[in-house]
């Protein structure tokens, strides 16, 4: 869920916590202490908990870099056993619990933790790393690092410790052995005390050090996808278990044999339960892919080979950035990463429900196995809603499915088994006009990877008419009327215009539409020659131009400013994300039968926040 969504949902005293911590940065002037500045220029409250939720979220997103630091020096400061933690809380449909859930989840976590503990000291107690297997004395060497690090301040007449620094190398240590985080943690703990915290005691803990944000009106507690993804990078976790999931179930069964056998997992599990464990395990991706998947002795254009081989057929994306296998999985890392923040669902959102309710139907067990693999706490989880609130989207549910269940669902819906069944299935639900509309900002930017990862292919040359399509789709969807008529009766081969709005007797708003792959867009001077080539048609046949309309991905600062210097071209700009978010909120105002048009001719930059709250007063 994200951080606006969470803030709604909190009053004012809620948020004291939170809002103390980023009062805290920002009074050390960061960054983007102008652009914060400017943000909050027409509030003379700057008390951020009186914010609106929509304002306060985009505060936070300008400091981002320094609540990371800051997050970091809390977390390095407390107790040792936090990581346990942030091992609960960053997992895939943790990010809303109860009190007495996340209670239970610890309890449960600690036990484990103590019993594999014992099993690993039974290993290693006592052995020599002259007469042990590599992976043996690997544990010997790290755990003998750790209680170095921990023991080290007791000859300083100072408390026992791990400082920042020490972890540091640990984590470089840890790395270089390929050790997953499960190892990490056993290995640690197997020196480190484990105090047992209440419930109440991690709550604190957690809420001070801004990790989390808790209800007490309905004793739950929130941890918003923006936080999840910085407490990710802390505990050296590249991507989410999803997308883990998704990378391990393109691998054939010698290769995911081959990471069991590394980290010491049952090779008598299933490949499902291999699956699992290789993900509760924290085994990180970018180690799987260089070393864990290949035989010894593999060369490394073989090991690139096989990674793009992966990217190319299994994920169905255009091939890997970067030269050196490393940065080839950098490229994969921050492919997933982006594609996390994404809201779109990939298929509509009644597609979403009814598909749930045939999986229940078709397969009984989809639901226990949601529940049990994403640990979520209500027994009503196979709901759309509740289960995009926890960031869990069709093709997330469908991948913790056995193989034969996947199959098994496909006769039943007589949807072919051939290629990708997963994303036959998605497309068997899709409405393809909805989902059009739900990747509208992708298809603005030209962002082919994020299309296909939707499952809608779109050829590249054709994105910038789709992109004129969806946006007269749009329009009309806001009750204005969209005259292709005259748009066509005008349009010359010279000068073809993107969109006409009649608003009145001989009175028009002109819109024109730029698709583009880069970031910004910046092309004043041509956009300039051409709306007022199109004005100048328009004002010969009689017609009054009201306003000048421009759509785009984005602007820079530099292409606002210069529209600002230009009275004559009476242009406002709006960006394609602004103008979604808008046409949503106008479908959810039951008021409004037709889009007051007079909220677009007064800024030069269109602000979604301004509009929508214009539209519900």
């Amino acid at each position: 869920m994200k951080l606006e969504q969470i803030l709604e949902k909190l009053n004012t005293i809620e948020k004291t916590s939170f809002s103390k911590i980023l009062d805290s940065i920002l009074t050390t002037r960061p960054k983007n202490a102008r652009e914060i500045d400017r943000l909050l220029l027409n509030y003379s409250d700057k008390n951020l908990r009186s914010l609106d939720s929509n304002l306060f979220s985009k505060v936070f997103e300008l400091i981002n870099d320094e609540y990371s630091q800051c997050l970091n020096e809390q977390i390095g400061a407390s107790v040792s056993q936090l990581d346990i933690l942030l091992d609960i809380l960053i997992k895939d449909g943790n990010c809303i619990m109860s009190r007495e859930w996340l209670g239970d989840l610890y309890k449960k976590k600690i036990k484990k933790l103590k019993d594999k503990i014992r099993n690993l000291d039974k290993q290693i107690s006592g052995k020599d790393i002259t007469e042990v297997d590599a992976r043996t004395r690997d544990f010997i060497i790290y755990k003998k690092c750790v209680e170095t690090a921990y023991k080290n301040d007791i000859s300083n007449n100072q408390d026992a410790k791990i400082t920042n620094d020490e972890k540091t190398i640990l984590n470089t240590l840890a790395s270089n052995f390929d050790l997953s985080q499960e190892e990490v943690k056993l290995l640690n703990y197997s020196v480190l005390p484990i105090e047992k915290l209440s419930i109440d005691e991690i709550i604190e803990l957690l809420k001070n050090a801004g990790i989390i944000l808790y209800s007490k009106k309905y004793l739950e507690i929130y941890i918003p996808d923006e936080f999840i993804r910085l407490l990710r990078v802390y505990r050296n976790k590249e991507v989410a278990d999803k997308y883990l999931r998704r990378i391990l179930r393109l691998l054939k069964d010698p290769e995911v044999n081959l990471i069991a056998k590394q980290h010491d997992i049952d090779r008598k599990f299933s490949r499902r339960e291999k699956i699992k464990s290789i993900i509760n395990d924290g085994i990180g991706i970018r180690n799987i892919l260089k070393f864990d998947i290949h035989k010894p002795g593999i060369t490394l254009t073989d090991k690139k080979k096989r990674v793009n081989e992966l990217v190319d057929k299994g994920l169905s994306l255009e091939h890997l950035k970067g030269t050196t296998l490393d940065s080839k999985i950098d490229s994969l890392i921050n492919y997933f990463n982006e594609i996390e923040k994404d809201e779109k669902v990939g298929i509509s959102i009644e597609g979403y429900k009814t598909l749930l309710l045939d999986l229940q139907s078709i397969l009984p067990k989809s639901k226990q196995f949601v529940q049990k693999e994403f640990e979520i706490q209500t027994d009503e989880v196979m709901d759309a809603s509740l289960l995009l609130e926890y960031n869990l989207k069709p093709r997330d549910i469908l991948e913790i499915l056995d193989d034969s269940d996947i199959k098994a669902f496909c006769q039943e819906k007589n949807i072919s088994i051939r290629g990708n069944e997963l994303m036959n299935i998605l497309n068997s639900y899709k409405d393809s006009q909805n989902i059009e509309l739900e990747n509208y900002a992708d298809i603005a930017f030209r962002n082919v990877n994020a299309l296909k990862e939707n499952g809608i292919k779109i050829k590249e040359a054709d994105l910038g008419l789709k992109f004129e399509e969806l946006t007269r789709m749009i329009f009309i969807e806001l009750g204005l009327h969209v005259d292709e008529d005259l748009r066509k009766t005008l349009s010359t081969k010279k000068d073809k215009m993107d969109i006409l709005l009649s608003i009145g007797e001989k009175e028009v708003i002109l819109i024109e539409c730029k698709s583009v792959k880069e970031t910004g867009y910046n092309k004043f001077s041509s956009v300039s020659r051409q709306i007022k080539s199109y004005k100048n048609v328009l004002e010969k046949s009689g017609y009054r131009v009201m306003k000048s309309l421009l759509i785009a991905p984005e602007f820079t600062d530099d292409f606002v400013n210069d529209v600002e210097m230009d009275y004559d071209l009476n242009l406002s700009l709006i960006e394609a994300s602004t103008l979604l978010g808008i046409t949503r909120a106008f479908k959810e105002n039951k008021k409004l039968k037709e889009f007051p048009y007079m909220l677009l001719m007064k800024d030069v930059l269109i602000h979604e926040e301004r509009i929508i709250k214009a539209l519900n007063k």
